[in-house]
C-alpha cells in the first residue's frame, strides 16, 4: 500500500545538475507526470505562478514545477534570449529526470515554450494546456499594455512602475496585494535578473521582436501552430491586457486537436484569478 502524499505542504525546491548550468524545480504527488511551465515577467518565478495550482494537480499528477534560467532560481545558462534557455531547459530537465512523455502546461512565455517543446518532440508530450502563450493578435494592438509597462520598468525600474505592470495582469485590482508588490520588487530589482528581464524586455528587445514580425522571410511562430498533433487546449483570460484575448483565433482555427476556454472578468492570471473555474476545466481535459 503505498504510503499518501501531503500536496498541502511546500515542496523542497530539488536540484538537478545539467551541462548548462543547474536546473532547480518543486516536486509533489505521484501518478503520470505533469510539467508546470511559468511565464516572463518581474520578479516571477513557477513557484509564484502556479503555488495556489500544485495541491489539487498533485492530488493526480506528479506534478513538477520547474524553474527557468535567468529568473533568480535556477541557473542562468546564458543564452542570447531567456526562451533559448527555457527551451533548453524543458529538454534538459526531462532528460535527467529519465521522463519520456508527459502533459505539459504552460502560462505566456511558458506556453510559447511548451508549443515549441510539441513542434520538435510530439512524442513526447501527451497533452498540453497554454494559459494566453499562443498565437499572435490579430485586431488588438502589438505590442500589449503589459508588454509596454515591462518596457517601461526595464528601461527604468521604479516601484511605481513595477505595481503598474502588475496591475496590468489582472482584472481585479485587489489580486495585487502590497505583499505581492513586496515580493515581486525585491526580486525584480536585483541587478542579473534586471539584466535578464531587458535582452527580453528592453527597447532594443521589442524592437527586434518588430523586425522579425514584419519580416516576411521569416516563418512566424503562430504559422507552424498547424502541424501541432497533440491534443491542445488554449485558455485565455476575456480581460488580458497583455497578451490579448484575439490572439486566440489563429490557435482555435488551426491546431488540429485543439480547442479553447475563455474565463470573463479574468486577465493574463488565469490560474490565479480564475482558480478553481480553470482548473476544473484543465483537469476534465486532461483527464479524459
Amino acid at each position: 500500500m503505498s504510503t499518501p502524499v501531503d500536496t498541502s505542504a511546500v515542496p523542497e525546491l530539488r536540484e538537478l545538475p545539467t551541462e548548462h548550468g543547474v536546473l532547480r524545480y518543486r516536486e509533489s504527488g505521484d501518478g503520470p507526470p505533469l510539467l508546470l511551465l511559468h511565464g516572463s515577467g518581474l520578479g516571477v518565478t513557477g513557484w509564484r505562478n502556479f503555488r495556489g495550482n500544485l495541491p489539487t494537480f498533485a492530488q493526480h499528477y506528479r506534478t513538477l514545477i520547474l524553474e527557468f534560467p535567468g529568473f533568480g532560481v535556477s541557473d542562468d545558462f546564458g543564452a542570447a534570449h531567456p526562451m533559448m534557455s527555457a527551451q533548453t531547459a524543458v529538454t534538459a530537465l526531462l532528460d535527467g529526470l529519465g521522463l519520456d512523455r508527459m502533459r505539459i502546461i504552460g502560462n505566456s512565455m511558458g506556453g510559447f515554450v511548451a508549443t515549441e517543446f510539441a513542434l520538435a518532440s510530439p512524442d513526447r508530450v501527451e497533452r498540453l494546456v497554454t494559459i494566453g502563450g499562443a498565437g499572435t493578435n490579430v485586431f488588438s494592438p502589438q505590442p500589449g499594455e503589459g508588454i509596454i509597462r515591462l518596457g517601461e520598468f526595464v528601461e527604468n525600474p521604479t516601484r511605481d512602475r513595477l505595481v503598474a505592470w502588475l496591475r496590468s495582469m489582472v482584472y481585479d485590482p485587489a489580486v495585487v496585494t502590497e505583499e505581492m508588490i513586496e515580493e515581486r520588487w525585491e526580486q525584480a530589482s536585483d541587478p542579473e535578473i534586471l539584466e535578464n528581464s531587458r535582452r527580453m524586455y528592453g527597447s532594443a528587445a521589442l524592437a527586434r521582436m518588430a523586425d522579425v514580425s514584419r519580416n516576411a522571410e521569416t516563418t512566424p511562430g503562430w504559422a507552424n501552430l498547424r502541424r501541432i498533433s497533440t491534443p491542445t487546449l488554449i485558455t485565455w483570460g476575456r480581460d488580458d491586457r497583455v497578451s490579448p484575448v484575439d490572439m486566440s483565433l489563429i490557435p482555435m482555427r488551426t491546431l488540429q486537436h485543439g480547442e479553447v476556454h475563455i474565463f470573463p472578468n479574468c486577465g493574463h492570471w488565469v490560474m490565479i484569478e480564475q482558480k478553481a473555474a480553470w482548473e476544473a476545466v484543465v483537469l476534465a481535459f486532461l483527464g479524459r
